[in-house]
């Protein structure tokens, strides 16, 4: 490779159960509105709400759970407080306190399948 890549990653994917029930979990912690599509191929999927070109975005899809695979990291509309509230409410789990970082703060949860994310918190501007 010549040229570095722009970001070190570009796309993710993250099996759930059941996509309705995935779509409603990830809807309510990231205070957004998932919907499937079938666009994409044969299998319907929920991608999450991306704006700009630049960036990493992904989807759910109806698939094995992955619940010993990679962190995925998600940025949160508002605090890792109020977030880590609606991923309980929602069947997930939140298993570490806020870790502080440069950039901002996250903590370690689990879906209600088991997929390991951080829910993250930019430092503000």
């Amino acid at each position: 490779m010549t040229t570095p890549p722009v970001n070190a990653a570009i796309w993710f994917e993250i099996p759930v159960l059941d996509l309705d029930a995935g779509m409603a979990f990830y809807g309510a912690v990231l205070s957004c509105q998932m919907e499937a599509t079938s666009e994409m191929g044969p299998q319907p999927i929920s991608f999450f709400p991306y704006q700009g070109g630049t960036g990493v975005s992904g989807h759910l899809y109806a698939g094995k759970p992955s619940t010993e695979g990679s962190t995925i990291h998600l940025f949160l509309p508002d605090s890792v407080e109020a977030a880590s509230e609606r991923c309980r409410a929602a069947g997930g789990k939140v298993i570490s306190d806020p870790v502080t970082i440069p950039a901002g703060r996250f903590v370690y949860a689990t879906d209600p399948d088991g997929n390991s994310i951080g829910l993250f918190e930019p430092k503000a501007a």
